[in-house]
């Protein structure tokens, strides 16, 4: 029997434009290997919306529209101005919440008030945004279980990589005793190019910089923040934590010096930015850090703009994944991957 689920998006930047049109381009696949149809409902931006009018939005459209220079809200015949995410998701017939608003670490608005208002009408979540995951996470979750609301998250921790599969579901019946990752493509790229060019670290940045891979403004990348942030959502999800970003130890990689990687090298080591998660008998220890690898690391060989993930485990021993595409149209696949394991095997 095909299933259709009606979706919300909110958020039509980068990520947001990516899922509509991946959303486009797999229609017929979704019915074809999973009896599947997923309807574009309404998206909301900034300015406003665009709701269907009975038979769904057409998500190729709407895209090449704002992509040209429109705005979500004057979308012919189905832009609403001044419309709101909580206006859509109270209304009836909403199944899923996809959040792709821009990440705020501050207080992690709007996306907490979407949360909430989608929980609150027994919407499921699928998101991108970090902001209520890193801030919010326990009273989230909680929440979400109290109403039998289902959120899933892999967007939100490292794009197309598999963390949060592989840790969840690859390992069960398993403990994870430690998590190690690679989970900031523009800071492994930076010291992938430092390592095998010798330059220094404003000349790779820079690189980056013109590539696309790094923003402008890079701080929440070199200085560890993105990488932090992800690990804390990771840990919470994986090894059943409560943690405060803030009393993470986080060192970026602003200081590390050609000379750096040269004794690194000399000793057949690699340095890479790692986010870890580690049981011990104090008490769970998180930390974000350049770390000299050796050579066998599992993520020794984890370069440019790549990124990985290992899980030390007490029965299966080490599982690392590496690879994915960091680009809005991994995240994007990457959400579209959380909904179909959601609606059709209740992963």
């Amino acid at each position: 029997m095909s299933i259709e689920k009606k979706i919300v998006l909110c958020g039509f930047g980068n990520v947001g434009r990516a899922f509509a049109r991946l959303l486009d381009a797999k229609q017929d696949d979704l019915a074809a290997r999973y009896d599947l149809r997923l309807r574009l409902e309404a998206v909301a931006d900034i300015g406003g919306g665009a709701v269907a009018d009975g038979a769904g939005l057409p998500p190729g459209r709407l895209t090449d529209f704002v992509e040209t220079g429109g705005a979500v809200e004057g979308f012919a015949h189905y832009g609403r101005p001044g419309l709101k995410t909580a206006d859509l998701l109270a209304a009836p017939g909403a199944d899923i919440l996809v959040e792709t608003t821009p990440t705020n670490l501050k207080d992690a608005e709007p996306a907490r008030t979407h949360f909430m208002a989608a929980i609150d009408n027994g919407v499921d979540i699928v998101a991108a945004n970090k902001g209520p995951l890193v801030l919010d996470y326990r009273q989230i979750l909680d929440r979400a279980r109290e109403k039998g609301v289902q959120i899933r998250f892999s967007a939100a921790t490292a794009a197309a990589l598999p963390t949060l599969d592989v840790g969840r579901l690859c390992t069960a019946g398993a403990r994870i005793e430690a998590i190690e990752g690679i989970l900031n493509g523009t800071t492994n790229y930076i010291l992938t190019r430092m390592a095998q060019e010798g330059c220094r670290y404003q000349e790779a940045l820079g690189d980056a910089q013109a590539l696309g891979i790094a923003e402008t403004d890079p701080t929440l990348d070199v200085e560890g923040l993105d990488t932090r942030n992800k690990i804390v959502v990771i840990a919470n999800a994986l090894l059943d934590l409560t943690l405060d970003p803030g009393a993470v130890d986080t060192t970026g990689i602003t200081g590390v010096t050609p000379a750096d990687m040269a004794a690194a090298r000399k000793e057949g080591r690699t340095i890479k930015l790692i986010g870890s998660a580690r049981r011990t008998p104090d008490g769970p220890v998180i930390r974000v850090a350049p770390e000299a690898l050796p050579a066998d690391h599992p993520l020794a060989g984890v370069h440019l703009s790549e990124k990985g993930i290992s899980y030390d485990t007490d029965t299966m021993g080490r599982i690392t994944v590496t690879g994915g595409h960091s680009s809005p149209t991994g995240a994007a696949a990457a959400m579209l991957k959380d909904i179909i394991h959601m609606v059709k095997f209740r992963i």
